[in-house]
């Protein structure tokens, strides 16, 4: 996920990730349909693909029509875009860590609604559980405001209201040890220095690309990078490396600004008041 993708080696993005990509990039603002489509060509996404998937976003309630032809996000699309945006300031949500555990338990639930069980997935993803045991899944409660907050937020990223959300003080050794060992692939400070390194790499290398490869490799990339931040459990150490990954977070600060100035030229829109071009960083 991390991987900043050659330009000659191009795997895209599919056409609904692009238009709520964009979406969340604008900020509240609006993408017509005729910006849609020019986005999906640089990956190789057909007008139609780009237009059948506005159709479908809009009756899913992720998208809705400003004025005809003109695109903003639905309310569905507000809310995860709302949580999605916060990623800049994640570390500013964390509290520290005493030892509890906040718990999530789904072994109640329904598993026959498709829908309802990705809904459940992304939730727990998106605040970094991990299953404990068959239907619970746990973290460390270094969020401030503690479970509650927690609970508020798997509420409103999908998961069912009738899934128990609990602290956990004492687990047993055998299941604390299980534990702390649920995020091992997770905490590597090496990985977040390599991955902030290749950020700053293809920024650097930006301004002397044509304006549609620098578009597409900036949004690639920085997709990947503000993924990887939504999904990272935001462990606590002596789970993670936390000074690797706020450098980490401070480097995909950097190229998203980059990238919005791209794609706003790309997209023949005016450049934010104050912003530079990246011609102009290049010159």
């Amino acid at each position: 996920m991390t991987e900043i993708v050659n330009s000659c080696n191009i795997i895209g993005p599919d056409p609904r990730r692009v238009v709520l990509n964009l979406l969340r990039a604008a900020g509240g603002g609006t993408l017509s349909a005729p910006e849609a489509v020019k986005a999906g060509a640089l990956f190789g996404i057909s007008q139609n693909s780009m237009r059948v998937t506005l159709a479908r976003l809009s009756r899913a309630g992720l998208v809705e029509t400003a004025t005809r032809g003109v695109y903003r996000l639905g309310p569905a699309g507000r809310a995860i875009a709302a949580d999605v945006a916060g990623w800049r300031d994640a570390e500013k949500r964390l509290a520290p860590w005493r030892g509890r555990w906040v718990a999530a338990a789904t072994g109640g639930l329904p598993r026959s609604d498709r829908k309802a069980l990705r809904a459940r997935g992304r939730a727990l993803s998106m605040l970094g559980m991990r299953e404990l045991e068959n239907g619970l899944y746990i973290r460390p409660d270094n969020f401030s405001g503690g479970v509650a907050v927690v609970r508020d937020r798997l509420a409103g990223l999908g998961l069912e209201h009738g899934a128990a959300v609990f602290a956990i003080d004492d687990l047993d050794p055998g299941r604390q040890a299980v534990a702390m060992a649920l995020w091992r692939a997770d905490a590597g400070g090496e990985d977040y220095d390599h991955a902030a390194a290749r950020l700053d790499a293809l920024a650097a290398r930006a301004a002397a690309m044509p304006l549609d490869i620098a578009a597409r490799e900036t949004f690639l990339a920085g997709d990947a990078a503000i993924r990887r931040i939504v999904f990272d459990p935001l462990l606590p150490a002596p789970l993670a490396d936390e000074a690797a990954r706020s450098a980490f977070i401070a480097a995909a600060c950097r190229f998203d600004d980059l990238g919005r100035r791209i794609w706003d030229e790309f997209l023949g829109r005016d450049v934010r008041p104050g912003e530079p071009t990246r011609r102009a960083q290049g010159s």
